[in-house]
């Protein structure tokens, strides 16, 4: 994986002390502190902060990282990768009717991983023929490609090859690829096993596993593992061609219970 030095965030905390050159502060410094010590006890509350500065707070946090990675989300129309983006950036699921992606839209979120702050810039990209031309443009500098079909659709499976052969053509050759089986908690609407996209995922030796943006199954689990893989890479712990998560994931991943479907 390449990696861009200029994504790197360093942290540097240091102290000054009194004009005075004591080490403590002088009467007139405490009472500075404590003057500020009250500023900010007066809007820590949860119930006092407003969403702006919520959201200020969010953004810095997400300014703090040791490792930056591009994650796109790839698959047919409809298969839910706004959904899966929201579930895991956001916490919740996108119930009803909504407008599909135009273009490409981006979220951020920082992930830790063994002590590792992981920044994930993730771009939600259209399925639609008439966007490919747009979509294939980002994928040269994407470090990992989250590849959907949804499991109640056979159409939206059988073009993954399609979508391989593209990521083939446009990506780096050694970009991170899992395969996500969505909508897995629709039992009863199935269109496509699991052994079907085990298969698939190893003939093309890429990562696969089912995941549910409405209950949230695997969701994080799948981001998770991409920030670790990168993580490793980036301290050259493994080889930059495989990806190795396999056994993290087949470890970790919650097997669906197949309930009836409900979306």
């Amino acid at each position: 994986m390449s990696t861009d030095n200029n994504h790197r965030t360093i942290v540097r905390v240091s102290s000054k002390k009194d004009k005075s050159g004591d080490d403590e502060p002088s009467s007139t410094s405490v009472d500075k502190v404590q003057k500020k010590k009250s500023i900010v006890t007066s809007v820590d509350t949860e119930d006092q902060v407003d969403p702006y500065t919520i959201k200020r707070r969010e953004s810095l946090q997400n300014n703090i990282y040791d490792i930056y990675g591009k994650v796109m989300l790839l698959g047919d129309s409809g298969v839910g990768k706004t959904c899966i983006l929201m579930r895991f950036r956001e916490g919740t699921f996108l119930s009803g009717n909504f407008i599909s992606t135009v273009g490409v839209d981006f979220r951020t979120k920082v992930v830790t991983v063994d002590n590792t702050k992981v920044k994930l810039q993730i771009w939600d990209t259209a399925g639609q023929e008439r966007f490919r031309s747009v979509t294939h443009a980002y994928y040269r500098d994407a470090h990992a490609l989250l590849l959907l079909y949804d499991v109640t659709n056979k159409t939206s499976f059988d073009n993954i090859r399609a979508w391989l052969g593209e990521i083939r053509e446009y990506a780096q050759d050694d970009v991170v690829i899992m395969l996500l089986g969505n909508k897995a908690d629709c039992g009863i609407e199935r269109a496509v096993r699991r052994e079907d996209g085990e298969r698939l995922a190893r003939e093309y030796n890429v990562a696969f596993m089912e995941t549910s943006a409405k209950s949230g199954q695997n969701v994080e689990l799948a981001f998770v593992a991409v920030a670790r893989e990168l993580k490793y890479r980036e301290n050259g712990t493994r080889d930059s061609n495989t990806f190795n998560v396999n056994d993290y994931i087949r470890e970790q991943s919650v097997k669906p219970q197949c309930p009836p479907c409900t979306t």
